[in-house]
């Protein structure tokens, strides 16, 4: 009987094997040969799955969207306001290995949007996505009078979220050896700025 083969699982494997060649390797050594090698593939077993490097790297970036959200489902359960609001900043920050290596499959993705219209739209709609979020804690936080600052929540909303992207890169660019970015700092410098009042 031919064996069944778990064609989610063998993606998810590809997914695993390919942020550790870019951890390792870089995007540039992040061939399709290396990916097959380090998932222990033969390197035409790939195909099927993704026929280009191109395609691997939107599905990566994808399974690490949708992971951080689950992650984000997670910590916000039963909270409102600005605890939410920093669950949600922690889960995205690159703040341990897991998150730094994400961080290295989001950043070529962006580079790699910057020519191609559908990975800037899945960026887009991401980020669209994770905007209405901090703006529904933002609210949620006024309401309860935990925000004091007189700035546009859309305008605070947008500026988190560039600070957010922005650690990926500091993250991804960091030598292996430093993780400890202070970005958990900083993160709680801007809450305590936004709580601060007018």
């Amino acid at each position: 009987m031919p064996k069944i083969v778990d064609h989610d699982e063998r993606r998810l494997e590809l997914v695993d094997a390919t942020w550790r060649i870019i951890a390792r390797l870089g995007i540039e050594g992040a061939t399709m040969r290396e990916i097959a090698l380090e998932a222990g593939f033969a390197n035409g077993a790939l195909k099927p799955y993704f026929p280009t490097k191109d395609t691997l790297l939107t599905f990566a970036f994808r399974h690490v969207f949708n992971r951080t959200n689950e992650r984000i489902r997670e910590v916000t359960a039963g909270k409102a306001g600005i605890p939410a609001l920093r669950a949600f900043c922690v889960e995205v920050l690159p703040l341990d290995s897991e998150r730094i290596n994400e961080a290295r499959i989001v950043v070529p993705f962006w580079q790699k949007a910057i020519n191609d219209p559908e990975k800037a739209a899945i960026h887009r709609e991401s980020m669209e996505q994770w905007h209405a979020a901090i703006l529904g804690y933002l609210a949620e936080a006024r309401a309860q009078g935990d925000v004091g600052a007189a700035v546009d929540d859309s305008a605070v909303a947008g500026h988190l979220l560039n600070m957010l992207l922005g650690a990926q890169i500091a993250a991804a660019l960091a030598p292996d050896n430093e993780t400890d970015l202070a970005l958990g700092d900083q993160l709680e410098a801007f809450l305590a700025l936004l709580q601060g009042g007018s």
